[in-house]
């Protein structure tokens, strides 16, 4: 499949989606590891190796989403600032080398859209991408360290149709650790591999369904939310999601992300405005765009949520300061032009 059909298939799912708003999820688990429904999170996540002020365990909040590794002491107590873009789901059935044999399955209806063979190819090892469409935007769940893959790219898969075999490929993972890691993301912007080249001065090896075009909401919520609520849609869930930042930026043209997304946006984008004000997680999730009166040369932060520490080991270092007092990093302002395309093109 070509990059070129890869975004005119996602142009095709935009289009039939805003014809057929909020359709049901019909989500399951990935395993039939069901510990997390069961309120037993220390079966369900895969735990970590920790050292921490010479002390060592494996706490199996470092398998969950959010920030959960990398404890620091801080003036505002012990904080942990590495993200963590999904869950690690634990095996429940091992040989007796220990090798997992867990089948790996679709959480929805779905296309696969990306299949790495290699397990050298990325910190992911062998992984697979399935886009979904429930009426609100492509949404894309990546599964990943799978010993082995037994779908191809473009099959049309149903809930709970086998997409792999749980391993341990790819980077920071043993036999001992053996897990599949789940995310459910956006897609952050169709110019990824411009903006790759302009980064890295690279080849992107992944098109579209690269790591760093995709960005992770809050899967085991969502899960567990949806266990709840069979109803309920992904705009409803992300609905109460509090901002931890907010960047005005110029306004030049249309924002492609808003087109992907219609829940993005809020007020009447087709009426001018100088800016844009775009809400963000702490972990970069964009969660609103709105048109803005103010007058800005160049992205400013205009609002954050008010913090002891340094608000760098809360955003994965996209916007440093302390307090009120906030502005985009080097790296926040990289991922901002990611979101609005206004870049250099080499």
């Amino acid at each position: 499949m070509t990059r070129s059909s890869l975004r005119l298939g996602l142009l095709l799912a935009l289009a039939i989606s805003s014809l057929c708003p909020g359709q049901g999820l019909n989500l399951q688990l990935p395993t039939d590891n069901r510990a997390l429904f069961e309120d037993n999170p220390e079966k369900f996540y895969m735990y970590v190796y920790r050292t921490f002020e010479g002390e060592t365990s494996k706490p199996w909040q470092g398998g969950s989403y959010g920030f959960v590794r990398n404890l620091r002491r801080t003036e505002g107590g012990v904080i942990s600032t590495r993200f963590h873009e999904g869950i690690d789901i634990r095996p429940i059935k091992r040989d007796s080398s220990g090798n997992p044999l867990d089948d790996v399955k679709s959480i929805a209806k779905g296309r696969v859209v990306y299949v790495q063979k290699s397990a050298g190819g990325s910190n992911y090892g062998k992984y697979v991408v399935v886009e979904h469409d429930w009426g609100d935007g492509p949404f894309l769940s990546l599964y990943a360290h799978l010993a082995s893959t037994s779908v191809v790219e473009g099959q049309s898969v149903n809930v709970g149709h086998a997409l792999g075999r749980m391993g341990y490929t790819g980077a920071g993972i043993n036999r001992e650790r053996a897990h599949v890691h789940l995310e459910l993301n956006i897609l952050l912007s169709l110019q990824f591999d411009a903006w790759h080249k302009m980064k890295f001065g690279s080849e992107n090896k992944h098109g579209l369904h690269n790591g760093m075009n995709l960005s992770g909401l809050d899967i085991a919520n969502l899960l567990l939310s949806h266990h709840r609520d069979p109803g309920i849609t992904i705009p409803d869930f992300l609905s109460g999601t509090p901002a931890y930042y907010k960047v005005t930026c110029p306004r030049r043209g249309k924002l492609e992300l808003a087109d992907r997304y219609p829940w993005i946006r809020r007020g009447a984008h087709h009426r001018p405005s100088p800016s844009w004000e775009i809400s963000f997680t702490a972990a970069g999730f964009p969660l609103a765009i709105a048109p803005s009166h103010r007058e800005v040369s160049k992205p400013l932060v205009t609002y954050v949520r008010t913090a002891q520490s340094r608000h760098e080991y809360f955003t994965l270092s996209r916007v440093t300061g302390t307090g009120r007092r906030a502005s985009l990093s080097r790296t926040g302002l990289q991922h901002l032009s990611l979101i609005t395309g206004d870049f250099p093109r080499r």
